[in-house]
């Protein structure tokens, strides 16, 4: 008897310690940051619009450079200098200065603008990523969803990349439909008033 009730006591002991550590256990999920700003909908339509607006500043400011470059081999040239009066050197020295001051600000206007994009990009990403993140953590029933960066190690089956993807995917999908439908609307109103 005394035995039956150790081993009762022992079995209880446990399952009610496996019961404690299952409850006790953190249930969350990992995400890749990166991953989802690459491989989502809107990460891709973000990275084309900096790769658009960085190709345009940068076409402005080869530009400038190459009529930099073309006066600076005309101030080399010694045969055509001599060529010119007096008043055509002076102004051509007074071009030159002026493409190397708005070099200058262009570049100081690139790095802002391409700073300013950059932030934006990652404060738009940042929110979806945040919004997809808690809806995927309540269907998932999740206590938080962490950061890839924040870990140093995590097994496979906590990662929620996809899950969070695919979230962020239908919310881009939703948007894209309101934002079509708005600029539609305005179109349809016009149509309308012109058939009065």
């Amino acid at each position: 008897m005394k035995r039956r009730f150790i081993s009762t006591l022992l079995t209880a002991t446990c399952l009610s310690t496996a019961a404690f550590s299952a409850e006790a256990a953190p249930n969350f999920g990992i995400v890749n940051f990166g991953t989802c700003v690459s491989d989502s909908k809107l990460g891709k339509q973000e990275q084309a619009s900096f790769e658009s607006l960085k190709k345009q500043m940068a076409t402005l400011l080869e530009d400038t450079e190459k009529q930099l470059n073309d006066l600076a081999a005309k101030f080399n040239d010694p045969e055509y200098l001599d060529g010119l009066s007096p008043e055509a050197e002076e102004d051509l020295k007074n071009k030159f200065r002026t493409l190397n001051e708005e070099m200058s600000r262009y570049q100081n206007q690139y790095y802002q603008v391409m700073n300013q994009a950059n932030m934006r990009i990652i404060q738009t990403l940042s929110t979806s990523i945040n919004s997809a993140s808690e809806k995927v953590a309540k269907d998932k029933k999740l206590n938080m969803v962490v950061n890839k960066d924040a870990c140093f190690y995590y097994t496979p089956g906590l990662d929620v990349t996809n899950l969070v993807i695919a979230e962020m995917d239908k919310n881009f999908a939703t948007d894209s439909k309101k934002q079509t439908g708005a600029a539609e609307t305005p179109a349809v109103e016009q149509k309308t008033e012109a058939k009065k």
